[in-house]
């Protein structure tokens, strides 16, 4: 609708219009303050020029009324308008809030170290990043989501010992003595088992082969991660290695030029001279890269494949890693501002009002795994959308497993089922149904199928703002609209209830949408331990 104005308005003004939804409904659907931009211009005030522009849609299609209201044009939407929109909606659901957007985007997120299961933090960057690319697809964006492994450097020896030390212990009987770092949790165990099928029990105690065996072991954990992101819905399009970039070092190194450097027998890059504190090693003494070195011949390979936009989403621990990354970019002769960089903060979780007790058997961390296990994909989906990802987040459980309206995945679930089943009380038939027009609606009716129709707005501000909130803030707003509408409206075996069950059908295609859109099946009922 509101691209539909926006457009309307731009060729009668000649210029972009900002649109605004009045706070109060009575004074239309949409307003624009264009009249105050244009006082300076017209040397007129601002509520002469509104009501000479008020004036000129007498005729139009798609507004009932245009009104100045202190220097404001305040727009109405036509009962004709807004009911062929719904009908539209409902002869072409898989088209409804879509777009053509023609920009190539690379979306980067995850990439934790496989060297272990995804933990409660990783799993907050993974469902933003993955509802970040729903919203992307569905506005027409040439996205692709991409999963970048470190499998190179300390953390990959570290596995490898981990794992020896660990089958040393637990298989072989030894005795071992723990170094101050090592992976630790009950994944080691099917690792070693297998490790010891496939190279035998000489591979842990040989230390020149704890390498060949982390090497194995990261493509397990990569299928342990891989498997734990499908229990949540999130799926990637590419994998990148990152040990698979370093035969490409050098001639990154020369594609660099002046933003490298060598002292101390290190290698640098300048990257204070792009904004950073300080400049930075890429390679030490003894010849082996930093992590800095990968991400560098990374984002290379990134910026060689041609895309319009690069999006990586980050920990919020990385932050310090933004303004090198942009340097090496610079360098590389690539223009840093195509690179967007969002961070994720921590996640603090509770049970029953008090910290939630972190496992022994996961190595002292919280997995993913075992919350989704506790609560549903659904409900860590829904938690992990719906708060801002760069503040911190904290929340309890025991109010994710309620099945009541506090529970706001239950009650919008419950939303959209209640509309599955009053359709089902139904006596008429859907071709009855789809033949209503929906003029001449009740006041609470009328705000309710508008509400139902902004969608595609919400959807297109969710991903230009990056603030993946609006969508599951709308979704529980929209719910809570249809509960009350349900109580305060009868609909069965009324003189209105062809119409009313259509603009409930609106309501669920709405509701529906935006659930698919967050990576969550929408109920068409719910089970006696659910209602």
């Amino acid at each position: 609708m509101k691209q539909r104005v926006s457009a309307l308005l731009r060729e009668k003004f000649g210029r972009e219009v900002v649109l605004e939804k009045p706070k109060d409904r009575s004074f239309g659907h949409f307003a624009t303050p264009i009249a105050f931009s244009l006082a300076k211009e017209l040397r007129q005030s601002p509520m002469k020029i509104a009501e000479e522009l008020a004036s000129s849609f007498d005729k139009s299609e798609i507004f009932s009324s245009v009104e100045s209201v202190k220097g404001y044009l305040n727009f109405r939407l036509s009962e004709n308008f807004l009911s062929e929109y719904a009908t539209w909606a409902l002869d072409n659901e898989s088209e409804f809030a879509k777009q053509e957007k023609k920009e190539k985007i690379l979306l980067e997120f995850v990439s934790a170290n496989p060297t272990g299961p995804l933990h409660i933090g990783h799993a907050r960057g993974a469902v933003y990043g993955d509802t970040l690319y729903r919203l992307a697809k569905h506005l027409g964006y040439d996205i692709t989501a991409e999963y970048y492994v470190n499998d190179a450097g300390n953390q990959i020896d570290l596995l490898g010992l981990s794992i020896a030390l660990y089958a040393r212990e637990n298989i072989l009987n030894e005795t071992v003595e723990y170094p101050e770092s090592y992976y630790r949790g009950d994944y080691l165990e099917g690792l070693a088992k297998g490790a010891m099928e496939k190279f035998g029990k000489e591979i842990f105690t040989d230390e020149s082969r704890y390498k060949e065996l982390a090497l194995w072991a990261k493509d397990g954990v990569m299928e342990i991660v891989i498997d734990s992101l499908a229990n949540l819905n999130i799926h990637f399009d590419t994998f990148v290695n990152e040990s698979s970039l370093y035969n490409d070092w050098d001639r990154v190194m020369v594609k660099m030029g002046d933003g490298i450097y060598k002292n101390d027998d290190k290698v640098w890059i300048a990257s204070e001279a792009k904004g950073d504190d300080n400049d930075r090693v890429v390679v030490r003494e003894d010849g082996r890269p930093t992590y800095l070195a990968g991400d560098i011949v990374y984002h290379n390979q990134k910026f060689e494949r041609g895309y319009d936009h690069y999006i990586n989403i980050w920990g919020a621990d990385h932050h310090g890693y933004i303004p090198r990354v942009n340097a090496a970019i610079e360098y590389l002769g690539y223009d840093s501002n195509k690179l967007e960089t969002l961070l994720s903060q921590m996640v603090s979780l509770l049970k029953d009002g008090e910290p939630y007790k972190m496992s022994k058997r996961a190595g002292n961390v919280i997995l993913m795994s075992d919350i989704v296990e506790e609560i549903g994909s659904d409900a860590l989906r829904f938690i992990f959308a719906s708060k801002k990802s760069d503040t911190a987040l904290e929340f309890d459980l025991a109010e994710f497993k309620k099945q009541d309206s506090s529970n706001p995945i239950f009650y919008i679930q419950y939303a959209h089922a209640r509309i599955k089943t009053i359709l089902a009380k139904s006596d008429l038939s859907e071709e009855e149904i789809m033949s209503a027009t929906l003029k001449n609606l009740e006041e609470n009716a009328d705000i309710l199928l508008f509400d139902a129709l902004l969608l595609p707005e919400i959807v297109e501000d969710a991903f230009s703002s990056r603030q993946v909130q609006k969508l599951p803030d709308y979704l529980k707003s929209l719910a809570a609209s249809l509960h009350k509408f349900y109580y305060d409206c009868r609909i069965i075996g009324t003189q209105d209830e062809a119409k009313l069950l259509k603009l409930l059908m609106v309501v669920g295609l709405s509701l529906k949408t935006g659930l698919s859109l967050m990576g969550i099946a929408a109920k068409d009922y719910m089970s006696k331990e659910e209602e």
